[in-house]
């Protein structure tokens, strides 16, 4: 985390812009707080600040030049009420991917009387339903909101659908949701010991079902199912205890089935080559 300290404001980069304004770049420094921006005495028409991580916008001198604030990809929840005392002829401000959550945190913006140019893409203020509209009526001077002109049109929306008092009380009821800095993250409970399912080895007898089991499954989705009842030890509903006798059994009987396969097959080959011995003496 960096101060904004007088120093840092005459090292960093000042120019004349595209558009043939005085300029001060002050991106990417790691700013948490706006402060001793007097020291820039107030010989800029834009400042840049994005890619810091200021949380508050506020704290400006008075500032009487300053017309295009920059602020992109930072960490704003919370904007000064009285601003527009401060930057009376800012006209331009750009507040993309912040963290503006409630349309009642656009308030503030109403005392920036000379506000033309607005961003807000990347808030989740956005996604607030009628968010526009609701843009549009708070600040009546504006003519470009998030890149898209304003239209007539939508002005009289704004007004029809915010002309009651009751439309407006809704919005200051919204829950807040913005994070407030020094607030403690709310960290789910983790379970109680006795609500914590408890995994219990399987018994002896549950071994020998569940195995008797694996060995007469017709599918390997069964097959994988009393493999995962193998090392959890939770027997499944259609398997019994009582039936482990048969099931054993059962189990022998094919491993019976299978090594006297394997001894009917070698006798089978041993037979052959003898006749075939006898073929050859012949």
């Amino acid at each position: 985390m960096v101060r904004l300290t007088a120093d840092l404001i005459w090292k960093s980069p000042h120019f004349f812009n595209a558009i043939k304004e005085r300029e001060l770049d002050l991106r990417g420094n790691k700013i948490a707080v706006i402060e001793n921006l007097g020291a820039t005495e107030d010989q800029f028409d834009t400042i840049d600040l994005s890619d810091n991580e200021i949380v508050k916008l506020e704290n400006f001198p008075y500032l009487n030049r300053l017309g295009t604030l920059i602020l992109n990809n930072s960490r704003i929840t919370r904007i000064n009420p009285n601003i527009g005392e401060f930057l009376p002829k800012l006209h331009t401000l750009v507040l993309t991917n912040n963290r503006l959550v409630n349309l009642v945190e656009i308030d503030p913006l109403a005392s920036l009387t000379k506000l033309q140019f607005l961003s807000l893409l990347d808030n989740n203020v956005t996604k607030k339903p009628n968010y526009r509209l609701y843009v549009i009526y708070r600040l009546k001077q504006l003519r470009l909101l998030d890149f898209r002109k304003v239209k007539h049109k939508e002005r009289l929306e704004a007004e029809k659908l915010y002309v009651s008092k009751e439309a407006l009380e809704e919005v200051k009821a919204e829950p807040a949701k913005t994070f407030i800095p020094g607030e403690s993250p709310k960290v789910q409970e983790a379970p109680k010991e006795d609500e914590v399912p408890k995994v219990v080895a399987p018994t002896p007898e549950q071994i020998i079902a569940i195995k008797a089991a694996i060995v007469n499954s017709q599918t390997l989705e069964e097959v994988a199912r009393l493999e995962k009842a193998l090392k959890t030890g939770q027997l499944p509903a259609d398997l019994k205890l009582g039936d482990n006798d048969a099931l054993v059994k059962d189990s022998h009987v094919e491993e019976d089935k299978v090594v006297g396969g394997d001894k009917f097959n070698e006798e089978s080959k041993t037979a052959a080559d003898g006749e075939k011995n006898l073929l050859k003496f012949a």
